[in-house]
């Protein structure tokens, strides 16, 4: 088994081109011995079922909502399945459609960033991943995937893709949008010691004036105080923490931002590199002392936005609200 990761991009107009890509990649797998999974909805499993014949029987065919459920979550199962196939000297080969084109403008983002920082996560593991684009998708989800996919598959070819740049850059690329400024009204909190109690106090009385469900109360203040700690060992003050709810986008969220005066230094990851799936560190080196560091803070969080440069640096985490409910920190 070859060492080297392969990720492609199918992009297809119709069932011919869809069916015309996918089928002899799995059954390229099947026939190797590979573990193959094909992350589909129930029409397209019958489709593939359907082309496969007797070979369908040993494709795992997995619902593609549930397995595209978190970003970062599903990047860290599908790489321990990647290095667990490894292990046993096979390799896992994977046909997953992005269904989460359609979804909220950040979370799209993550998904895209995922897909970058699949080819430096995955390195060594010999996984085969082949992603299908329809044409159908809005233009600039495609656009993207040509920016993520190393290579793209066109009939019985595969060719070099010329779009494709390097995961950082790409993740650079995704932050370059300034982040919207905090409401006025914001509550404020400036940190000027290390007293973490407090802290937690102050973040878990914020929390419990929003309709955020315990168990993520719980995960924000883990990962409010992962972020505070980093901003007080390697930032400079002042250190400022700030919570809101915001509706502005489709999905409303509570939004915890932390804030200082330091600068990160250029291409080092944030956090976006899962560990080695048997507690390694991350490959972005964003552990230390046995700590997943932000890597940790992206799986506790809907969605983490970052952005550092002149004016200092600004970590702001999302976790996502009940629908349906108000999202007015003084009223619910």
């Amino acid at each position: 088994m070859s060492d080297d990761l392969t990720h492609r991009l199918l992009p297809y107009a119709g069932v011919e081109e869809y069916l015309g890509g996918a089928v002899p990649f799995l059954r390229a797998g099947v026939e190797a011995g590979d573990r193959v999974l094909a992350v589909c909805g129930q029409g397209r499993e019958l489709l593939l079922r359907d082309a496969l014949g007797p070979a369908a029987a040993d494709v795992e065919f997995t619902e593609a909502a549930g397995w595209y459920a978190h970003p970062s979550r599903t990047l860290a199962d599908c790489l321990g399945d990647a290095c667990a196939a490894a292990r046993q000297g096979t390799r896992l080969r994977l046909l997953g459609e992005p269904v989460w084109a359609t979804r909220p403008p950040l979370e799209v983002v993550e998904w895209q960033r995922a897909e970058a920082v699949l080819n430096i996560a995955f390195r060594g593991t010999g996984a085969a991943i082949m992603c299908p684009y329809a044409a159908a998708l809005p233009a600039s989800v495609v656009a993207a995937g040509r920016k993520t996919h190393p290579e793209t598959v066109r009939g019985a070819r595969t060719l070099p893709n010329p779009g494709f740049v390097s995961p950082w850059t790409y993740c650079a690329q995704c932050d370059e949008e300034p982040l919207p400024a905090p409401p006025e009204d914001a509550e404020t909190l400036t940190i000027e010691r290390p007293d973490l109690y407090w802290l937690r106090a102050w973040v878990a009385e914020c929390a419990s004036n929003t309709p955020l469900p315990e168990e993520d109360r719980q995960r924000l203040l883990v990962a409010v105080t992962e972020v505070v700690t980093n901003a007080l060992r390697h930032g400079e003050p002042p250190i400022v923490l700030r919570m809101w709810t915001d509706a502005s986008q489709d999905a409303a969220a509570l939004v915890c931002e932390v804030t200082d005066t330091g600068r990160w230094a250029p291409d080092t990851g944030y956090g976006l590199v899962p560990p080695e799936p048997d507690g390694g560190a991350p490959g972005d080196g964003t552990a230390a002392g046995g700590r997943f560091g932000l890597w940790a803070v992206r799986l506790l969080c809907s969605i983490v936005q970052i952005r550092t440069g002149e004016a200092g640096t600004a970590v702001r985490l999302r976790l996502a609200l009940p629908a349906g409910v108000t999202t007015d920190m003084n009223t619910a």
